[in-house]
């Protein structure tokens, strides 16, 4: 029969049980607490802050509430619809700016003749200002620059890249892959890092091709390295391009290369309408939330049907 000290022993050492235990329990959110906090000061707060300020007015009426006045201004402005077409044309164009450095980062992985040097080549372009890509390519694309010249070598007409409205926005976009496609090329690189090789041995004995064995080998073992990249790239480019848009056509030929940002700094810095690019701003990040939920979705979905 136990007695009273051996009682108190037992319940001594339930109180210490469940205190430890309450602690293991709290110890991750404890952890995260400092991040989650940082996040809600300067993020969420911030943003939440912005949204409301985009439905007060400006001038005359700034601080008034205007409900969704801001929101019909910005559909009824031809420069901000024309924004809205370039971010999708930049979707279309998201493929080809993932494709390049997840196609380049394979042969480096398959150690083609030189790999070594390519991948310092590669990331190169990457620690470049976008004010220094943007001053090279404009003295290159100029109408009478080295590739207008070499067009004519082999008798084909000069283009105006940076003055034709139907081909800048392709233009610009092409130099900011070129620009950062080294930081994705990283990111894959350290995806291929953790594929297994018995698959690619076996897919080899099997007597796989290149293409076989990318799209039946590599492509599935890289399904969240693919979601990873497509969305930090279709944000880095809705968010990324200010730098080489001003130095290479300040929103011009016509308004044809504005994106959502140009046109936030636009409102905010020359036509002073705070309220106005807040509520730009917030179109933004509606349509960068959608697209990358839309990307996650998609590529899941096809990572099941793989």
């Amino acid at each position: 029969m136990p007695t009273a000290s051996t009682s108190l022993v037992v319940r001594h050492a339930k109180a210490d049980w469940t205190t430890r235990t309450r602690l293991e329990r709290l110890a991750p959110f404890l952890l995260v607490a400092p991040a989650v906090l940082i996040i809600v000061a300067l993020r969420l707060w911030p943003l939440a802050l912005g949204v409301n300020f985009s439905f007060t007015g400006d001038g005359d009426l700034n601080g008034t509430p205007v409900g969704f006045g801001n929101y019909a201004e910005l559909l009824a402005d031809p420069l901000f619809r024309m924004a809205l077409r370039n971010v999708g044309l930049l979707v279309v164009l998201l493929p080809v700016a993932v494709a390049i450095p997840g196609m380049l980062a394979t042969f480096i992985f398959l150690k083609v003749p030189g790999h070594r040097l390519f991948r310092g080549v590669y990331f190169f372009p990457a620690v470049l200002s976008p004010v220094i890509v943007g001053a090279i390519f404009n003295l290159m694309l100029g109408y009478d620059g080295p590739l207008n010249a070499a067009l004519a070598l082999v008798g084909l007409g000069p283009v105006d890249w940076l003055g034709d409205p139907g081909v800048a926005m392709v233009t610009v976009t092409g130099v900011h892959i070129w620009a950062t496609f080294g930081m994705a090329l990283v990111v894959f690189l350290a995806g291929f890092s953790t594929l297994d090789t018995a698959l690619l041995d076996a897919a080899r004995v099997d007597g796989a091709s290149l293409p076989q064995t990318i799209w039946h080998v590599i492509l599935p073992s890289l399904s969240r390295t693919l979601q990873f990249v497509f969305v930090t790239t279709m944000i880095g480019m809705l968010t990324s391009m200010f730098g080489l848009l001003y130095i290479m056509t300040s929103g011009g030929p016509e308004g044809s290369t504005y994106l959502p940002e140009f046109y936030v700094w636009i409102q905010q810095g020359q036509m002073n309408r705070p309220a106005l690019a807040s509520a730009a701003s917030t179109v933004l990040f509606l349509v960068m939330l959608v697209v990358g939920t839309l990307q996650i979705s998609l590529l899941r979905r096809t990572g099941r049907t793989d």
